[in-house]
């Protein structure tokens, strides 16, 4: 437990002191957020926003994940330096989405093309790794490994992982409109996982997850990351995390789901993700079938903005939905532990 609390603690607060120096050294240097054009009228107002903030989120989190090691000597495992390793390598492709937007002073980075190819090597290096080096368990799991009885064995696992790693990150980079929605929703589901990795930990003769405390160090560490990043993003924001901080937070999520094996718990936690995805999803074939919008703009959060709530309130009742995801996550996976007839 002090590993954990440690590991967080550190995050956090590094997190914080790193994007308040970030943030004098864009400024500086003027680089700033390109704004949509096609965005809400709103938000022209934000166009110079120091932005990339994502590369503290990133350190943070690495650093955090040492400390953690650090305070107790506990020993590192192969499943969570490769989360760790992940979370790098998806910061890294939103840094070159991010470079390319501000070096063009336009809303404009890597080709939707290549930065899906970015995302798909990612996600490809995840899963060789988790199959041939760390052992992951290849079953359909819910709450764990034994949930569905169904094993996908090693091609099936790997489609499924990627599919899971791309479209996690994804849908956390259609959140990040707002100032603090991506960032405050993420805390939600990472204490989640956190206090999850340590239950699994504790009871390892239920849940077979080895490296259970050693993933538990690194959503404790990307909890911290993105509450520290949080204090300085909260609207209205000093700065924005960029690609580099939703890709890096969304593969994040989905690879220690994958670990933990919360496979098809991952869309109940991350809910919001799923509806603000789900919404783009709907507002494209609508329009490509009918040529109708369902919503005055899409993603989610900027329709409720065109029908006149304030930005804050927007941001502050999509967080009460996450809330509400991430307690309804725990109350199944606990409740599933209930019914194993382990509690008198």
């Amino acid at each position: 437990m002090i590993a954990i609390l440690s590991a967080g603690a550190a995050a956090m607060l590094l997190a914080a002191g790193t994007v308040a120096l970030l943030i004098r050294w864009l400024r500086a240097h003027g680089i700033g957020q390109q704004i949509r054009e096609d965005g809400p009228s709103g938000h022209t107002t934000k166009a110079g926003t120091p932005t990339m903030g994502g590369i503290a989120i990133v350190v943070a989190v690495i650093v955090g994940y040492m400390v953690g090691h650090l305070v107790i000597g506990v020993p590192y495992w192969r499943s969570g330096l490769i989360v760790v390793l992940t979370v790098a390598l998806a910061g890294f492709v939103g840094l070159l989405d991010d470079w390319l937007k501000v070096r063009h002073q336009r809303n404009l980075g890597l080709s939707k093309r290549t930065k899906f190819g970015g995302q798909l090597i990612v996600a490809l290096v995840y899963v060789l790794l988790s199959l041939y080096w760390s052992g992951v368990d290849t079953h359909l799991s819910f709450t764990r490994y034994t949930s569905t009885g169904i094993d996908l064995g090693k091609i099936g696992w790997a489609i499924f992982a990627v599919f899971v790693l791309t479209g996690t990150a994804n849908a956390v980079n259609l959140t990040d409109g707002l100032d603090g929605l991506a960032s405050g929703s993420a805390v939600f589901n990472f204490s989640f996982l956190s206090i999850v990795g340590y239950w699994q930990y504790r009871h390892f003769a239920i849940y077979h997850v080895h490296p259970a405390l050693d993933l538990a160090l690194v959503a404790t560490a990307l909890a911290g990351a993105c509450a520290g990043f949080l204090w300085w993003n909260a609207a209205p924001a000093k700065i924005f995390m960029g690609d580099t901080g939703s890709l890096a937070i969304g593969s994040g999520l989905a690879a220690l789901c994958l670990q933990m094996n919360l496979d098809l718990l991952l869309p109940l936690l991350g809910g919001l993700f799923v509806v603000v995805t789900l919404s783009v999803i709907i507002q494209v074939v609508s329009f490509r079938l009918f040529r109708r919008r369902v919503f005055k703009m899409a993603p989610l959060h900027h329709h409720f903005e065109l029908i006149g709530w304030p930005e804050t309130t927007v941001i502050v009742r999509f967080w009460i939905i996450a809330g509400l995801c991430t307690a309804l996550a725990l109350g199944i996976f606990y409740a599933d532990f209930v019914s194993l007839g382990l509690v008198s």
